[in-house]
């Protein structure tokens, strides 16, 4: 298992929120790092479609302009080019 390098900090919680969570033995600590990587994980994607957002308009101008280089083999769920 890989150590992972932690560091104190300190937290402003609802006080009664806090010990319904110590009273259910929550690990508080485990559940604000699972939220915190969650939206860390959910912002680093929100940076990365606005960065590319470029990008996503101009391939879908392409495709409005060109049709899917594909669409000759692509047809809907259950359609006959993906029978054998």
């Amino acid at each position: 298992m890989v150590s992972t390098t932690k560091r104190k900090t300190s937290l402003t919680l609802d006080a009664e929120l806090l010990d319904c969570a110590k009273a259910l033995e929550i690990n508080v600590s485990a559940v604000a790092e699972a939220a915190l990587k969650s939206a860390v994980a959910s912002a680093r994607h929100m940076q990365w479609l606005k960065e590319n957002a470029e990008s996503f308009a101009a391939q879908a101008a392409w495709h409005e302009r060109n049709g899917h280089p594909l669409a000759d083999i692509i047809s809907a769920p259950g359609g006959a080019s993906w029978s054998a």
